[in-house]
């Protein structure tokens, strides 16, 4: 499996119907009202947690890599938006993360080196505010993916110790078959929700 721009574009422009993931429901709920506080929809893709984040009032600032991501979000989310700001940035070009209330990553961090995965967690980190709360799903080593050349798998313990420090909301570990975008796979995910004190 290749996970390049042409990938996610071919992705993107099927996936902007589906409804918001429940990871960034329950990290929505847990976080509180939105009332113009910041997120960070970090791997935005076809912008539809973005879209349930502005709908919640939250200001917006979406980023990915894909070709095209301004316009496939806008598209989403009906037009410019105020409280919409769009990055078109890989991993490889991301520097620094404005402050935020809430970060949201739905599948989309591990689609990295694992040298650059670690360098953009610690931008997570240094963004998100005291109360603030990180919602995230991390690839797990028993995943039929594992050692795909240039992507992040951890174990348990690696996952574990990334959130050290924040007081864990949910930690619920995925290692079974299911549906994927191109057929069925063997998944193995951490789908994660913590808060910093």
């Amino acid at each position: 499996m290749t996970h390049d721009d042409a990938h996610w574009v071919a992705y993107n422009a099927v996936r902007g119907s589906r409804p918001a993931r429940d990871l960034l429901i329950r990290a929505a709920a847990t976080a509180g009202p939105g009332r113009g506080r910041a997120a960070i929809d970090l791997g935005c893709g076809a912008g539809v947690e973005t879209r349930a984040l502005l709908d919640a009032g939250w200001r917006v600032h979406a980023i990915d890599g894909a070709p095209g991501t301004e316009e496939v979000i806008r598209r989403t989310v009906g037009g410019v938006h105020d409280r919409l700001t769009v990055a078109n940035l890989h991993y490889a070009d991301l520097t620094t993360l404005p402050p935020a209330d809430l970060i949201y990553s739905g599948y989309a961090l591990p689609y990295q080196p694992r040298e650059s995965f670690d360098r953009i967690w610690a931008l997570i980190r240094g963004a998100l505010r005291p109360g603030g709360v990180l919602a995230v799903n991390l690839f797990g080593d028993h995943d039929e993916w594992a050692g795909t050349e240039g992507e992040t798998f951890l174990t348990a313990a690696e996952a574990r110790a990334l959130v050290t420090g924040l007081d864990v909301i949910m930690w619920d570990e995925e290692d079974a078959p299911g549906p994927a975008y191109g057929g069925d796979k063997h998944w193995h995910v951490f789908h994660v929700v913590a808060r910093r004190p």
